[in-house]
């Protein structure tokens, strides 16, 4: 674990209980006067804290220093996500995460399955667990829209991954782009997009929804 979550981190005083008590004195065993490195995932800075005192349940801590410390991707890829089953996106958003994609845009597609609700309470929390893990300093944002007509108003200049000729390897600058769901777009949605803005990748196979997206973040940020 890179770092330990806190909203609070950056005041001087810290009052650990509940779970992180437990993960921070049962499981990792702080002592007295270890120092804890804290992040509230927004503002990008390293928080160094130090035990002054622990009970049976609760923990107090010290700040000792901050030092802005950024760890994100080199570019913000905004992603359009086309809604799939709820459990495929939760078991996505790790490796989404760590990737550095900058933000998912959840889109109820033609072909989405409307009863599928998106939880985004419980994906923020995968992507703290995530975090905490891979080091990144600030959390993906989410934007949830009822139809791709919805998203080109928001961002006219996306481009749509389907099947082309032309690749996403062959066009620069590609920071915002949509994938669809289980059946890809309807014949409706894929005129929405002019042809100069529809790309694919070299390879014949139909690629599930979850494997696009992380095959899009891998090529396009890494």
């Amino acid at each position: 674990m890179q770092f330990v979550y806190c909203e609070q981190a950056g005041e001087a005083t810290l009052n650990i209980d509940n779970e992180l008590f437990k993960y921070l004195f049962k499981v990792r065993r702080h002592q007295l006067q270890d120092i804890i490195e804290v992040r509230n995932l927004k503002d990008d800075t390293f928080y160094s804290y130090e035990v002054q005192n622990i009970t049976k349940k609760e923990a107090t801590l010290l700040l000792q220093k901050s030092e802005e410390k950024p760890v994100n991707a080199n570019m913000k890829l905004r992603l359009g996500w086309c809604v799939v089953d709820t459990k495929t996106i939760e078991k996505q958003l790790p490796y989404l995460n760590e990737l550095g994609v900058y933000s998912i845009a959840f889109i109820y597609a033609d072909y989405s399955q409307k009863n599928f609700k998106l939880n985004l309470d419980k994906y923020e929390k995968i992507l703290i667990n995530s975090s905490q893990q891979c080091g990144r300093s600030s959390l993906m944002q989410f934007e949830v829209f009822k139809s791709l007509d919805e998203y080109l108003k928001s961002y006219p200049e996306a481009y749509m991954f389907n099947f082309s000729q032309q690749h996403v390897q062959e066009v620069s600058n590609i920071d915002t782009i949509v994938v669809g769901c289980e059946g890809g777009f309807s014949k409706r949605e894929i005129a929405l997009f002019n042809e100069k803005k529809i790309v694919g990748i070299d390879s014949n196979l139909v690629l599930r929804s979850e494997t696009a997206v992380t095959t899009l973040a891998a090529k396009l940020i890494v």
